[in-house]
Order: structure tokens, then sequence, then C-alpha cells
């Protein structure tokens, strides 16, 4: 595993000269917004497993950093909200992936009348030391890189992230995620890590490597089936089932009994009196559903209440929460 970080770049080397559709599989249909047109090239070239674009994010005039460039898909997606010299940071260690993303964006000023390249600040730079200033950024994403890191790598990624957002600023992720035990030859074959498959972690400690760093708030906005590791093809006596999941974290105060973590729980109060309380911030009205993060869904449904529901995880949250 020593050379692990090598491996990866040798491919999305390769990836990045010869367009690699099959690459990775993205689950999450690609934004169509008015008046923005991606070039085929860049839809070819993205090495994604979900989208780390969400229009809530990207209020405000932003300044976004985008680690991972790719064919330069998102960094155009990103654009469109920050039409704004170097309002985008795109950063990537792999030179011929940023010279093919500065060739693209070419071909997408001609697809989109609004859209300059030198929107983009296209930089060489690692996610383990990432060349920014502190609290500069106001939306950091990545997509499919951070699942490739061992889990010492994915602790300094996670705590550079954090130190370039400003306070309050967003950490948007998508990666594969895996329940199952890997194998550890699996966990240690370069390849198939560069491939964004067997470096997946169990989700609940990827969150928790996210709040450790400091984030206390933490929505899991999506989780879709992603792959299938079988023993025909893979050194597995069994199949191991991936998903992909998009993650937003608000670099926000920590709470004093720990962070908020929202995988789509919803609690609805449907007794006799005006409204519940629980006097610690959160009111429930009558047979309406409220959003809640799980701590706060642990708690409710403690209380032992029959005229409290409160409902399993959907992993698919989209704000209007309780904190």
């Amino acid at each position: 595993m020593e050379t692990y970080l090598e491996t990866t770049k040798d491919v999305y080397k390769k990836a990045a000269e010869t367009p690699d559709v099959g690459l990775c599989c993205t689950t999450t249909p690609v934004w169509q917004l008015p008046g923005l047109e991606i070039p085929k090239i860049m839809l070819d070239m993205n090495y994604g497993c979900g989208s780390t674009v969400n229009p809530r994010d990207l209020v405000n005039d932003p300044t976004i950093l985008y680690v991972g460039v790719g064919g330069g898909m998102e960094l155009l997606q990103f654009s469109y909200f920050s039409r704004k010299k170097s309002g985008v940071v795109g950063l990537d260690v792999v030179d011929e992936m940023i010279d093919a993303s500065r060739k693209n964006f070419k071909e997408a000023e001609q697809h989109n009348p609004w859209f300059k390249s030198d929107f983009v600040d296209l930089r060489k730079g690692d996610a383990l030391n990432l060349p920014v200033e502190d609290e500069t950024i106001d939306v950091a994403a990545q997509n499919c890189l951070f699942n490739i890191f061992t889990k010492a790598d994915l602790k300094k990624a996670l705590a550079e992230m954090y130190r370039v957002l400003k306070p309050y600023g967003r950490l948007v992720l998508s990666d594969p995620i895996c329940n199952q035990p890997m194998p550890e030859s699996l966990q240690n074959d370069e390849r198939l890590r560069a491939l964004c498959l067997s470096g997946a972690l169990p989700l609940k400690e990827y969150i928790d490597m996210i709040t450790e760093v400091g984030f206390g708030t933490v929505e899991i906005r999506a989780k879709r089936p992603y792959r299938i590791l079988d023993p025909k093809h893979y050194d597995t006596d069994k199949n191991i089932f991936i998903e992909s999941v998009e993650v937003c974290a608000i670099k926000d105060p920590m709470p004093e009994d720990g962070p908020c973590v929202f995988t789509g729980k919803t609690a609805i109060y449907y007794g006799n009196e005006e409204y519940f309380d629980d006097h610690k911030g959160h009111v429930l009205m009558p047979n309406q559903p409220l959003s809640v993060c799980d701590k706060t869904a642990g708690a409710l449904s403690a209380l032992g209440r029959e005229d409290i529901y409160v409902s399993d995880s959907t992993y698919f949250y989209d704000g209007g929460g309780c904190c």
C-alpha cells in the first residue's frame, strides 16, 4: 500500500488521455439547468459516483473548491452559480487531468455563452496538503476521491477541507460506502482502491471521521446501490454490496451533546395537546412531520410515548430539519 497514491495517479493519467466511460458510474442524474449545456466529452469523463452540486448550497455568489477535477463537468456546473473570475478553484495532482479539463472548458465556452474559462482557477495540488488559505472557501467538494485514501490519509484530507472552509461553510462529498467487511486482500489491492471499490468504509465510520475533524452537522442526502464485488471476479467468498452516498457536512459549532447527523428520520406527534415540546429546542405540531437528526430521533423514541412516531432512516435528507 505504500505506492497506492502513485497507482491512483497512473489510473487517472490514462483516464485523462483516453476517456474511460466505464471507469465510474454516476448514480445521480446530471443536473439540467437553464442555459447550461454540458459537452459530451465532459459527460464521458464524469468519474464520480454521485453529485456534489446542489443549488441550495450555492447561493450568495460563493467561492468553491473542487478537489479531483475529472473532465471538468462539476467545475462547469459550479461555475453556473459563481460567475466570476476564479470563483471556482479546481485542484488535481494529475497534470494530464488538469490539461484535459482546460481543453474541455474551451469547448464548453462554445456551448455556453455565459461561461468563461477563467471562472475556474485550475491548480495542481494535493488533497492532503491543499494550496488554499485558511477559511477562504464557502463550499468545498469532492466526488469519488476520498474513498481511495487509507484511513490515515482520509483524516488528513478531511482536516484540510475543514481548515480552508469559512465558518458555516459546507463540505459536499460523494463516495462509495460498504457496510460489509471488506477482505484485507481487496483493501490492499492498489488498483481496486484506485478504482473506488475496495477503500469503501461503513457509513457510520465514514460519518464518524467527518465529525471527528469538527463538523457539527452532517446531512445524508442520498444513498444508492453502486457495485457488486462477486466471487467470480474478485478475491471474496461472498458478494460484497457497495453503495454510493452523498453527504453535506457543515462547519458549524459542535453541539455539547455531539454532532447532529441527519439520515432522513422524521418525527410526527399525533396526540391531543396543542403541540409537543421536548424542552430541548424541538416543538412538534400535531400531525405535521418534522425531520429530526438521529440524536433527537433517539431521544424521542426513548420517551416511549404512544403519540409520537419516529421513522426509520431514509438516507435521503434535503433540509428543513430540527437543528
